[in-house]
């Protein structure tokens, strides 16, 4: 994860929402990739954890409606980081769906870690990639005994900025929400039908109590997007950017080091070449 920056003023006016018909072929083709994906496998099903958050609520409606919801198993998965909120926003969602789902409480797994290192314990960044850390182990521990696929819950917003733990919420098999924006993401979800609360929710990974996405990167997601679009996917130079959004250079060159300082978690590990002796 990042560490903790200021959230730098402005929302920037980019719309890169989807129309009807494209949300309607987006779900078509999301479907299909997710029962491609299973199928591949040789499984009938996928293991999938709940936050309550927009994004593993919106993969929760998708694999509902692309493999059944009987074949989706849910894992709500709470620690003391974990507001209680989301948590039952968490099952609210697998309820609303017919998922089957299990709450399995993660903090006396995470104490284990930290009496076994407690040095580490207090920094706070470490500790919370533990809990993501333990979350992905146990999706993968269920879906193994289950012979299912682990779904994951990253877009594209957090992949570009490598807001994810490595090894932890991107230890997965496959991210049928990987290509779309944050803003995109809310809107499908509320065309899949999603609670409204759920679509609005601030965003938080959940490490630590009161922490949230924005926060955490320094600046709103509507912000991050527009500067992804245009200069990072896109081919607008800094001063373009900052011209045709009206953001500021600083907002632009965060989003940059976001994308610069994140780049070893888009790549596999390295390894040297070899010298062919």
């Amino acid at each position: 994860m990042t560490t903790e920056h200021t959230v730098l003023e402005a929302d920037a006016p980019l719309d890169l929402r989807l129309s009807e018909a494209e949300l309607d072929a987006t779900v078509e083709h999301l479907s299909t990739f997710l029962r491609d994906v299973v199928d591949d496998a040789g499984s009938d099903g996928a293991v999938l954890g709940l936050s309550g958050g927009v994004d593993s609520t919106t993969v929760a409606y998708l694999a509902s409606e692309a493999l059944g919801a009987e074949n989706v198993h849910g894992l709500v998965m709470p620690s003391v980081a974990n507001a209680e909120d989301n948590m039952s926003d968490a099952e609210w969602v697998a309820q609303e769906l017919g998922m089957p789902y299990d709450v399995v409480e993660i903090q006396p797994i995470a104490e284990q870690f930290f009496d076994t290192f407690p040095e580490a314990a207090d920094d706070r960044m470490a500790a919370g990639n533990v809990y993501v850390r333990i979350r992905g182990v146990l999706n993968y521990f269920v879906a193994n005994h289950e012979g299912n696929v682990v779904l994951g819950t990253g877009n594209r917003s957090e992949a570009l900025t490598g807001y994810f733990t490595k090894y932890g919420d991107q230890a997965v098999d496959c991210n049928p929400i990987g290509n779309l924006y944050k803003q995109q993401v809310r809107q499908l979800a509320a065309h899949l039908g999603a609670p409204e609360e759920l679509v609005t929710k601030t965003p938080s990974a959940g490490m630590w109590a009161g922490q949230t996405d924005e926060e955490e990167m320094g600046l709103g997601y509507d912000t991050l997007d527009a500067i992804l679009a245009l200069h990072i996917d896109g081919p607008l130079s800094t001063a373009a950017t900052v011209r045709h959004l009206g953001v500021t250079e600083a907002q632009v060159e965060r989003v940059v080091d976001l994308y610069e300082q994140s780049a070893h978690k888009r790549a596999m590990p390295p390894a040297p070449e070899s010298l062919h002796l």
